[in-house]
């Protein structure tokens, strides 16, 4: 979080073009897909061969934990974001609309070519699919994907009007029949986008746009029945117009609502809407001097759950992994995995009774979860080991060796080849921008790990749990050898490698397995 005098209360995100909307309404899959990708230097494009597409039917990396299915009282969700589904137009990954618009630094007729294209990484391709209901199919390998990582639901982002033409309109409803078919096992949070079409709504017609979701299988109820409604930018609207809001739900459809305000500025509307609220929550920053793991001041994220909690209501954490916007020209310095660790040791520290990481597919922020073609399941996989701990109070024990090797594919001061004339900067009281190699491993007995950059090899020793190693970020390839007494265990080749001139400027953390 901020201090008071850069306080996150502008808007998130810009919002997309409709035209983009347009492209962007598809969803989900029965079978998870491995692919090899590289950015062709010549074009910018993320080139994938058919040869490189393997039918996995469901399968996913292993993670060193195993995570307990059985339930908690402790909730983590994942924040969805419906322009950026698994597929834009389920034709072959090599010249869909990711690959030839969104990552081309050309793409859209030369629209993005300022900041070397819209996007830099994309979801884990996959080859078309056979059926006109593609997008459901999509839909249903992400809750299965989520599930396997012991996620508990998707906050849903409600940008338009389910009567809406835009094509992203159906996506709400059909994630939630989606997740119904889980029979409790996974659900979806209304999130109203204040940002979007939604904030443009009297509290009737809030209450008559979000009323058709609330007694379906899929949405997220309280166990005494109460419907969660979490609005995203929530404080765009006074606590009075959320009060009329839900007096409207209750006596025009005869609904509950059990009140989590999701805001840009947490602190300045605490109070404000302490009277009508079950639980509160904040989007949060995205680097570690914005998320300390102690009660630095007012404004840390400790000092805000702590105050919630005070209040008597629940708080929902974000947890989030980085944050890189070439369309805004800015990024967070998420120090690697640090950024990651910090939100989690947030949440398990002030026993917030909800998690929501931000995000899992919100591409157009470089931030998140879903597995990737550059950071694959790694933000995930990490998650995991913490996952265990918050949701059942103890660490969980190394069933499985494994390393996970992250760095950018550039220092961070580097300069692309491609014109771009919008270059990203680091977001004002960042953490300051570094050039590191991190290798987090997780092993059952104290080990050594060795990190070769190029020529160049760093070793350290590392505990049994998790432990973490850095090298200095150079150029070339990035490997790990993490040995005890003297033999080599496991080992992993980083699946990027390090640019002096970048063709395009990319300032995410990318990440790569051994247990892939």
């Amino acid at each position: 979080m901020r201090d008071r005098t850069d306080r996150n209360v502008g808007p998130r995100r810009s919002r997309p073009s409709i035209s983009r909307w347009l492209r962007a309404a598809t969803l989900t899959a029965t079978a998870a897909f491995l692919v090899t990708a590289v950015l062709n230097p010549a074009t910018g494009r993320l080139v994938v061969t058919a040869d490189d597409i393997v039918n996995t039917a469901y399968a996913s990396p292993g993670i060193p934990v195993d995570i307990p299915t059985t339930p908690s009282a402790k909730k983590v969700f994942a924040h969805y974001f419906p322009p950026y589904p698994v597929s834009l137009d389920n034709v072959t990954p090599a010249s869909d609309y990711y690959a030839t618009q969104y990552l081309d630094p050309n793409g859209e007729n030369g629209k993005h070519a300022a900041y070397g294209g819209f996007l830099r990484d994309r979801p884990i391709p996959r080859a078309p699919r056979a059926g006109t209901d593609w997008k459901i199919q999509d839909l249903r390998q992400e809750v299965a994907d989520a599930r396997s990582r012991g996620i508990d639901g998707f906050t849903v982002d409600i940008l338009t009007r389910s009567s809406s033409s835009n094509p992203i309109a159906p996506v709400a409803r059909q994630l939630i029949d989606v997740a119904g078919e889980t029979r409790g096992a996974f659900s979806v949070v209304l999130m109203p986008d204040m940002n979007g079409e939604l904030g443009g709504l009297t509290p009737d017609g809030m209450a008559d746009e979000l009323q058709q979701y609330a007694k379906l299988p899929g949405t997220y109820r309280l166990a005494d029945g109460r419907l969660v409604v979490s609005p995203f930018y929530a404080e765009r609207k006074p606590a009075s117009w959320w009060s009329s809001f839900m007096t409207s739900m209750k006596n025009r459809y005869g609904i509950t609502v059990a009140f989590v305000p999701t805001f840009l500025d947490a602190p300045s509307n605490i109070d404000a809407f302490a009277s009508i609220s079950y639980g509160m929550s904040n989007w949060g920053g995205r680097n570690p001097a914005f998320n300390p793991t102690t009660n630095t001041n007012p404004y840390s994220p400790v000092a805000i759950a702590n105050r919630v909690h005070s209040l008597g209501k629940i708080w929902m954490q974000p947890v989030s992994f980085q944050d890189s916007r070439p369309n805004q020209s800015i990024y967070d310095e998420a120090q690697n995995t640090t950024n990651l660790r910090n939100t989690w040791d947030i949440a398990i520290s002030t026993n917030s009774e909800w998690i929501q990481l931000t995000t899992w597919n919100d591409y157009s922020e470089g931030a998140t979860f879903a597995p990737s073609v550059r950071h694959a399941w790694g933000p995930l996989d990490v998650s995991a080991y913490y996952l265990v701990r918050y949701k059942y109070g103890s660490w969980p024990a190394i069933k499985r060796i494994g390393l996970f090797i992250s760095h950018r594919t550039q220092t961070a001061a580097a300069r692309p080849s491609f014109p771009e004339s919008r270059l990203m900067t680091l977001r004002q009281g960042s953490s300051p921008a570094r050039d590191l190699v991190e290798v987090a491993t997780f092993v059952s007995s104290p080990a050594q790990v060795t990190v070769q950059v190029g020529t160049r090899s760093t070793t350290c020793s590392v505990p049994a749990g998790l432990g973490i190693c850095t090298a200095p970020l150079g150029t070339g390839t990035i490997r790990a050898v993490i040995k005890r007494n003297g033999l080599t265990v496991q080992s992993v080749t980083s699946a990027q490698t390090v640019a002096a001139t970048p063709y395009v400027q990319s300032l995410d953390y990318t990440m790569t397995s051994s247990r892939k």
